[in-house]
């Protein structure tokens, strides 16, 4: 069988038989890739944990019928570790690789730009570098963002007017984003101005505004809700946060 070398993050694995597993990944030069990994589930077998979720693996793989096969991977980087002895930065993990999986729906097609925001994103939490939350709900924003989903925050979608802290505002996820008194729709919700702040700032990966303060819950609900409608399904690892 045809060998290719690539590096990728784990995102999920499933059990396969009795020893072996089916790894979804997200890799830098191939894009999705679902390969199995036959004996992971042994004791002795030659992967170790190196195929576990929020592992970054350099990967040797053979080209297979319908699925391909991990011939051998070997650590880069170890996000796992910082990851999983603290619940929240594993809870905010697990939002960011299902929004990965989800996201990046045509396997084998290159996505260097998702690849290193899921990479970057992973670093952050393994070495808690900002609040796990904000993290999680930043990435989700980022991501949809490169996938062309970018909320319309700093003006109404409709008349195109500047949004001030001395008005209210109304967000609507159908319509994209932010709308005025005048142009808000029966399905638009009010935002508060520290909310709207708060999302931009997620969006554009602000820490200076978004570290030593707490997501309002309206914020995170827009991000769910944001998230839920762009990927036509709920991401249910966020409610795990809530």
């Amino acid at each position: 069988m045809p060998l290719y070398q690539d590096e990728g993050v784990v995102l999920r694995t499933v059990k396969l038989g009795e020893a072996d597993r089916i790894v979804t990944l997200l890799t830098r030069d191939h894009g999705k890739i679902r390969a199995v990994a036959k004996g992971v589930r042994r004791t002795k077998s030659r992967f170790g944990g190196r195929l576990e979720p929020f592992m970054r693996v350099s990967l040797l793989i053979a080209e297979g019928r319908s699925l391909d096969v991990i011939s051998q991977a070997e650590s880069v980087s170890a996000y796992a570790r910082g990851i999983c002895t603290d619940f929240k930065a594993y809870t905010a993990a697990n939002v960011i690789c299902e929004t990965a999986d989800k996201l990046v729906v045509t396997e084998q097609e290159r996505s260097v730009a998702q690849y290193r925001l899921v990479l970057g994103a992973l670093n952050a939490l393994s070495k808690h570098a900002h609040e796990a939350a904000a993290i999680g709900d930043s990435y989700v924003m980022r991501a949809l963002a490169i996938a062309g989903w970018t909320p319309r925050l700093r003006a109404c979608v409709v008349c195109g007017e500047p949004i001030s802290a001395d008005r209210p505002w109304f967000f609507s996820i159908s319509a994209g984003g932010l709308m005025c008194l005048t142009d808000h729709i029966r399905e638009s919700f009010d935002v508060s101005w520290n909310a709207i702040c708060q999302l931009q700032a997620l969006v554009d990966g602000d820490w200076g505004e978004l570290d030593g303060t707490a997501l309002l819950p309206e914020t995170r609900q827009m991000v769910e809700k944001w998230g839920e409608y762009y990927l036509e399904r709920p991401i249910r690892s966020m409610r795990l946060l809530d």
